[in-house]
């Protein structure tokens, strides 16, 4: 699925993501917000509009998740099982949610990346989320 050196490149970038994740995750956030409504039906209780502290956290959290999943991407089930467990059976997030999320955070990445955010890139990290939202969504039945 991917190769040695798209592992390292997802390792890399998210490396230098995480001094700026309150940032790529909310945005990523407030954009499938945004162009999908009806996912804020999970956070309803909460604000979640623009630089809100909650929005800023909970993108802080999914980035740095995002990293530690591209840092053990060979064991990426073992290491997302207690967040697949908790999106599955506590929240209850279908995961149609989970690919509506990727491609704005494949959005939000471009904008911040700017030309580093190259082909070879993009579809690495396509491949990636498409992996990572797989195993959250692994649970759910």
């Amino acid at each position: 699925m991917l190769s040695k050196a798209e592992k390292e490149l997802l390792a890399q970038i998210w490396e230098q993501m995480l001094p700026v994740a309150e940032e790529v995750g909310s945005d990523a956030l407030l954009r499938m917000f945004t162009t999908c409504p009806k996912t804020k039906t999970y956070f309803s209780h909460l604000d979640v509009s623009a630089k809100s502290p909650y929005l800023r956290k909970h993108g802080k959290k999914i980035v740095e998740a995002l990293a530690e999943g591209a840092k053990n991407i060979s064991t990426l089930a073992s290491t997302l099982a207690p967040l697949s467990r908790f999106h599955a059976y506590q929240l209850r997030i279908h995961p149609t949610n989970f690919k509506l999320f990727n491609h704005c955070m494949l959005v939000a990445l471009a904008c911040h990346m700017g030309d580093n955010f190259t082909p070879v890139a993009h579809a690495a990290q396509d491949k990636f989320l498409s992996a990572f939202s797989a195993v959250l969504a692994e649970k759910f039945r």
